[in-house]
């Protein structure tokens, strides 16, 4: 019998993607060959923005600065729990002016909380937030000397899991939090090392267990609010076992998004207030 779920009102920071483009690749989905029309990813965006909205959720707007294409995916400029924000420190050069761009949008919203890394790490690319701890990716883009710096700031657990399959660089491309409240949680078990799937198994016995063709679909890239899972058209093989754990799946098409490598949580900063 399907538990009953309560969807939790989320506040969300968004960045409308109004300069989103592939120039270069710093991941295995981007491919500066293939054109993207950007109005379609605006529009499309915008669907996630009233979807979210329309489910009783606030959504917030950082301004989309030319040059930087990337800015859509704001979930990797920080991380934000109790209202301390931890900022982001990107690996590759042509994100690094979008940390700044994130701290400067706190610091104006009256979030005197602030820390400016000294590893890198992209937010919550690769942090992961649960009712008992932060999960914390490593292996493509995180620095794992971040978990313990982000261990020190928040004064919560930090749990380090290790990325091996590029095409998961994100922890948020192969890990999804559902209920932040009951440590649920939905992973793809051959992105992650032998060790580190393992510490998932014995965390959450229980988790949803993603196939491939669904990981690839972006189906971990999902946002949850407890009961609501917002996540791409395109996973179908997780709307059943969503709903039978007393989840609503809400399908969204993100397609276009996609080519930069991320989806529906890339595009969701969640501010924990």
């Amino acid at each position: 019998m399907a538990l009953s779920r309560r969807a939790r009102p989320r506040r969300y920071l968004m960045c409308p993607p109004a300069h989103f483009d592939v120039t270069y690749a710093i991941n295995p989905w981007m491919d500066p060959a293939k054109p993207v029309d950007t109005p379609l990813a605006l529009a499309q965006w915008e669907q996630l923005r009233a979807l979210y909205r329309g489910l009783g959720h606030t959504v917030d707007q950082i301004e989309p600065r030319p040059g930087l294409p990337d800015m859509v995916f704001t979930a990797n400029g920080a991380t934000v729990v109790d209202g301390r924000v931890f900022g982001a420190r990107f690996a590759h050069t042509e994100r690094e002016p979008e940390a700044e761009e994130h701290l400067e949008w706190f610091a104006a919203h009256g979030l005197a909380h602030l820390h400016v890394p000294v590893h890198i790490n992209e937010g919550e690319g690769d942090f992961a937030v649960t009712r008992s701890c932060l999960l914390a990716g490593r292996g493509f883009r995180t620095n794992p000397l971040a978990h313990g710096e982000a261990q020190e700031y928040f004064g919560r657990p930090v749990i380090g899991l290790e990325l091996v399959d590029p095409r998961f660089y994100h922890l948020d491309l192969a890990l999804a939090v559902l209920d932040d409240s009951a440590d649920e949680v939905a992973y793809y078990p051959a992105a992650f090392s032998p060790g580190s799937r393992e510490v998932l198994r014995r965390l959450f016995p229980h988790a949803l267990i993603a196939t491939e063709d669904d990981a690839l679909a972006f189906g971990l890239n999902a946002v949850s609010d407890g009961h609501h899972v917002v996540l791409p058209q395109a996973a179908a093989g997780l709307y059943g076992p969503l709903r039978e754990r007393g989840f609503e799946p809400v399908g969204v098409d993100l397609s276009e998004l996609h080519k930069g490598g991320g989806s529906v949580k890339c595009c969701s900063l969640e501010l924990r207030l």
